[in-house]
């Protein structure tokens, strides 16, 4: 059986210094693992790994099609403890420069949910869910 989990998440980088950047401002705090190659965050659930887009594809054995300036069809998303708390992440990555794709706005679920995209326009969703729980680390248990 495989094991039903996903460990890391690695966003392939154009420009890791700048995207590496991005995330620090956030708040986020790096694993001691990360070097001038690739950065490792730490977040609740998984590690977020930054690697340059061109040794992704050397890795992988493969050469991937990228467009600049294209937004990525892939959602990552932080879901927070409250409604407020959507409102209050949006206006925090406003201020440090991300675009904001979809202001804050309740949902037809019950929640609420905006987007923004950091700079390599990989998307993230900002929601709340009211039935979603976290663990002591803020790992979701329940959606």
């Amino acid at each position: 059986m495989i094991p039903q989990r996903v460990s890391l998440i690695t966003l392939g980088a154009e420009d890791l210094p700048k995207l590496r950047s991005f995330y620090k401002k956030l708040g986020w705090e790096e694993a001691d693992i990360s070097s001038d190659h690739y950065a490792v965050f730490k977040t609740a659930g998984v590690m977020l790994t930054l690697f340059p887009f061109k040794e992704l594809e050397k890795d992988a054995g493969i050469q991937l099609t990228r467009s600049t300036g294209e937004y990525h069809p892939i959602t990552l998303a932080i879901n927070v403890n409250s409604k407020e708390e959507v409102d209050e992440v949006i206006e925090q990555v406003r201020e440090l420069g991300a675009e904001i794709l979809r202001e804050p706005s309740d949902a037809f679920w019950g929640g609420r949910t905006s987007y923004f995209a950091d700079p390599e326009n990989n998307l993230w969703e900002v929601a709340w869910n009211p039935d979603s729980t976290f663990d002591e680390r803020g790992a979701m248990l329940t959606f």
